[in-house]
């Protein structure tokens, strides 16, 4: 056994934003211009952790403009950043199924990391696991619980790391707080508030209120941290959800009739130790916040527990650059940083973006190398397929009260948790 781990190889799945930046008209207007994980891997392939690498998407016909939009972009601004992979489906074809065909390429113990629009993540997970291949899925894991449970039982039978790309778990201030919070006794009140500029409903109106919603896209973010600080403390009891419309629905955007502005999920949630201390976690996620907030994604929240309280603002951090033409915009450096080192090399290896998949390579290197088993990086508070499972629990059921018109309870049965 060397002391090294092997390189991994991978497999990106999804060639928009957030892998490439590039989103079919051109670089993302977003914080995302160059994507963050093509970015990052190229960056760790440099550094020695990471081999071959593919692509896969629907349209062979995208790659060309960004392989020039990679070229230009991070080619030409980093010095030694090998840009080369192999792509999937071929040029001059479509093919939604092209990812079946890449990972039937791939050797066990390779691995692939999952931005594709939310009702694919399921299939994709599943069929990669099954091959024995690590997987990093972006957020929400999947829309059903009961799909969540099956990748929980696959990546255990096939002995694979399976994580959830939950990056805010890795903001240095939201993992600060994780540790103050529990330090606050029992959980009383968590309010959380994210929202991203109306544009973005251009960017998303392909899947927008078709495949997904504003609540599993962005609300995931805030009920994971929630979930995450209370591990071992309370468990979510019951869900009800209210939704605001008519803004997606309406010119210029035009969305499906079942688009929803922005939702509110309340939960209910039971202390494990003490029977007569429950909680409330409110949780909203908007796509229609104004234009020109100086912001990308608002974010914000607070946590009360018996002792104290935690309050966060994440959209302005004492950060902000004005410039004539677009006017004052608050910037999030501890993300990504894009600017590179003084020699000239990529610099953004302490963002949040980049650690989130940094530690996803190192636990599948680990387990490759037989110094560490899947189960393992469960009990380290990472964001594992199994510790993530109760948010899924929540967005499910918050999906399920929107269209039903009811509150839905969440209990445990046997090790499974199920709705009702």
């Amino acid at each position: 056994m060397s002391s090294e781990p092997a390189k991994l190889n991978l497999l990106m799945c999804g060639t928009g934003e957030y892998t490439t930046g590039w989103v079919g008209t051109g670089a993302s207007k977003s914080d995302k211009k160059i994507g963050v994980v093509g970015l990052t891997l190229f960056d760790l392939r440099r550094r020695g952790k990471v081999d071959k690498l593919g692509m896969v998407g629907v349209n062979g016909g995208k790659f060309p403009a960004i392989r020039q939009h990679l070229a230009d972009n991070i080619g030409k601004v980093y010095k030694d950043m090998d840009l080369s992979f192999d792509e999937y489906p071929e040029q001059g074809k479509v093919d939604p199924e092209a990812y079946k065909t890449a990972i039937d390429k791939m050797s066990p113990g390779e691995a692939v990391i999952i931005f594709t629009p939310d009702s694919t993540h399921y299939p994709i997970a599943l069929y990669a696991i099954e091959r024995g291949l690590h997987v990093l899925v972006t957020k929400p894991a999947t829309q059903l619980l009961s799909h969540h449970n099956d990748l929980i039982a696959a990546a255990k039978k096939h002995n694979v790391v399976c994580f959830v790309e939950h990056h805010k778990r890795f903001d240095p201030v939201y993992s600060d707080a994780k540790a103050r919070a529990a330090t606050l006794g029992e959980f009383n009140f968590f309010s959380a508030w994210m929202s991203q500029p109306k544009s973005q409903l251009e960017t998303f109106r392909a899947w927008a209120g078709k495949d997904s919603d504003i609540s599993y896209y962005l609300s995931s973010h805030h009920i994971d941290i929630c979930c995450w600080f209370l591990q071992d403390i309370a468990v979510p009891t019951r869900v009800v959800a209210s939704a605001a419309t008519g803004i997606a629905t309406s010119e210029p955007y035009n969305c499906v009739p079942q688009t929803e502005d922005t939702i509110t999920l309340m939960v209910d949630w039971q202390s494990i130790k003490s029977p007569k201390h429950k909680g409330t976690g409110v949780y909203t996620a908007s796509w229609t916040a104004p234009l020109k907030a100086g912001v990308h994604s608002a974010q914000h929240w607070y946590y009360m527990g018996e002792k104290g309280d935690i309050n966060v603002d994440q959209a302005r951090r004492g950060y902000d650059v004005t410039v004539d033409e677009t006017g004052k915009a608050w910037y999030n450096p501890f993300y990504m940083k894009y600017s590179p080192s003084e020699t000239g090399h990529f610099d953004g290896q302490r963002g949040y973006g980049y650690i989130s998949i940094e530690k996803f390579i190192d636990a599948a290197r680990s387990v490759n190398a037989g110094l560490s088993k899947p189960s393992d990086y469960d009990a380290h508070g990472l964001p594992t397929i199994a510790n993530t499972v109760l948010t899924t629990a929540i967005l499910n059921a918050g999906r399920i009260s929107l269209d039903e018109k009811r509150p839905v309870g969440i209990r445990k049965d046997g090790d499974t948790w199920v709705l009702e």
